[in-house]
């Protein structure tokens, strides 16, 4: 089994109108200014992102038992897809108790991942100035997504009703991390192929086979 290494990204500087560098994430000793939410200086720092998520296909293309479709018909997996895209992969591994991933690399730039059956999470999920995150911090996140995914750490749920609720789960080395939303965004469609096979998986996604 091979070992994931991120790709090195040679440093970027950026520079504001006058000339100073702009310390991305360090921005902000305190609260930042409103008019910083409506501003996104320089949207290019986030292209290592496309370099990364190249680098982790081609690490679980090597790695496990999956397999690899590429195309614009992959972008429809996101709930909200964006027709504004440059490349969508999807990954799927050979064995039905184990989550795919869809990778979506948008122009902004940026990566968006449909995560299993009913979630989407974005990387910036929004890239303002005021949020002042950096390349590194949207890699981290993306990376560590990723293989809690490919490892089993992982979960989705459908809780029906009057107000139907999805929810997600992520188990991390250091922790965890969940959410719940309504489901007003999903297709009933989806929602009723989901259900059962989510139902069936009542300890999460399983862990996906390594390629023989």
């Amino acid at each position: 089994m091979t070992s994931y290494v991120r790709p090195t990204i040679d440093e970027q500087v950026f520079r504001d109108s006058d000339g100073r560098v702009i310390d991305y994430g360090n921005l902000w000793s305190d609260s930042p200014p409103e008019s910083a939410y409506s501003v996104t200086e320089h949207p290019e720092r986030y292209a290592p992102l496309h370099v990364i998520a190249d680098a982790l296909i081609e690490h679980l293309r090597e790695t496990y038992d999956v397999e690899i479709d590429e195309g614009p018909e992959t972008v429809a997996d996101l709930i909200r897809p964006n027709r504004d895209v440059v490349r969508g992969v999807r990954i799927r591994p050979n064995a039905s108790a184990c989550a795919p991933l869809t990778l979506v690399f948008t122009p902004y730039p940026g990566i968006a991942v449909h995560a299993g059956l009913l979630h989407d999470f974005y990387f910036p999920s929004c890239g303002c100035d005021a949020c002042d995150s950096t390349w590194q911090d949207e890699a981290d996140g993306l990376e560590r997504q990723v293989f809690a995914v490919v490892n089993g750490n992982y979960r989705e749920s459908v809780k029906r009703g009057l107000r139907p609720m999805v929810g997600y789960s992520f188990t991390f080395p250091d922790g965890a991390s969940s959410g719940r939303t309504g489901s007003g965004g999903i297709p009933a469609a989806r929602l009723d192929a989901a259900d059962p096979i989510l139902r069936a998986l009542p300890d999460g996604w399983a862990a996906w086979p390594s390629r023989p």
